[in-house]
């Protein structure tokens, strides 16, 4: 027979939770720290001749992407006539951006020149300490600019945040913990994606067949999702590159790691130097990817391309089909200038200069109290 002191005291538990469960999870001095940085992004970018906009979070176009999965919904639409002459309700379906990219491109291609933008954006699936599957995301573009102008864009960026976070928490009870200041400085480290494995697992993989992946995985005696096939190479190279590389990246200085394998350049231009690499970069605090920027695409053809490719991949993994035309691929062929872009996690960015290890922690209310 169970002790009843022990019932009560656990229901009386259960019923503090259940009580405190419409607080925000993050103290409103660390929300008030989110607002006063929210405010130094925006007059980081006004500051250098950056625009806000605005685009649209529900969108008939969506980023086909065979490892994001957008949040879908159906919108009602005007009434039209039937062919018998009574009234039906049309319906469209909408997606909620996994970023605000395609907009804000097809404002470049308008002719903007330098945007910004502060927004929502939903990734479904995505929870867990770095995740919440509703989140905050900083974006912004400038015309002529590479991705090497725009990772010294970011590092100014970030070093301007933590001053403003360290001169906040100096004077309020919000802590900074386990985060040495020194470890912001400039310059941040600059490495490409081949010497980062160079150094942390001893070997080049760019020129790496997918047998020869596996067998460094199995070599390392890292275990493989059961999804993950023989010949899936850039299967072999993300689960190496997160379980032997990011761990180690931005653990003494942050680290901005470039050049990325040619079959993972999402929307980012193929070097014409290297072929092999797309001029792409993430950059890494306490082994956390904080941004990730592109020298863009510009090429509509290989566009097309890459879509008919993300669209395959996600037929092959069970995924449902997303549209493959969209009005930023009209855009491309009316003429998207040179640019670069960065999109860069905010969330993730405090979570990284308070120093705590979830994303809740500094959040008002995560996917678990939303």
């Amino acid at each position: 027979m169970s002790d009843p002191s022990v019932e009560s005291t656990a229901e009386k538990a259960g019923d503090r939770d259940a009580l405190d469960d419409f607080l925000p999870m993050a103290s409103l001095e660390t929300l008030r720290l989110r607002a006063k940085l929210l405010a130094g992004v925006r007059k980081y970018f006004d500051s250098r001749s950056y625009w806000e906009v605005e685009t649209p979070i529900l969108s008939h176009d969506i980023v086909v992407d065979a490892y994001l999965e957008p949040f879908a919904t159906w919108c009602v639409g005007d009434t039209a006539k039937d062919g018998d002459g009574s009234r039906k309700e049309s319906a469209a379906e909408l997606f909620l951006q996994t970023s605000p990219e395609f907009g804000m491109k097809r404002l470049l291609a308008a002719g903007a020149d330098a945007i910004f933008q502060i927004t929502r954006a939903m990734r479904n699936g995505e929870t867990g300490r770095h995740h919440n599957c509703e989140f905050t995301m900083v974006e912004w573009y400038r015309v002529g600019d590479t991705h090497h102008e725009q990772m010294q864009c970011v590092e100014d960026l970030v070093l301007e945040l933590c001053d403003e976070a360290t001169a906040y928490c100096r004077e309020t009870t919000v802590p900074l913990r386990n985060q040495d200041p020194e470890n912001l400085e400039r310059p941040f480290v600059r490495m490409t994606y081949e010497e980062a494995f160079e150094k942390y697992a001893g070997c080049r993989v760019l020129s790496q067949t997918p047998h020869q992946l596996a067998a460094l995985a199995r070599c390392c005696q890292l275990t493989p999702p059961p999804s993950l096939g023989e010949e899936d190479r850039d299967g072999w190279l993300n689960l190496l590159f997160a379980e032997l590389i990011t761990p180690q990246l931005g653990t003494l200085r942050p680290v901005f790691l470039y050049d990325f394998p040619a079959s993972q350049a999402a929307l980012a231009r193929i070097s014409r130097e290297d072929p092999a690499v797309a001029e792409r970069f993430e950059l890494f605090v306490n082994g956390v990817e904080i941004c990730n920027g592109y020298h863009e695409l510009t090429d509509p053809d290989e566009f097309r391309r890459r879509i008919e490719e993300q669209s395959r991949h996600r037929s092959q993994a069970g995924s449902r089909e997303l549209p493959a035309s969209n009005r930023l691929l009209a855009a491309m062929d009316a003429g998207l200038p040179a640019c670069a872009g960065v999109a860069l996690g905010f969330d993730r960015l405090v979570m990284c200069l308070l120093g705590r290890a979830t994303l809740a922690e500094v959040m008002a209310f995560p996917h678990d109290r939303a």
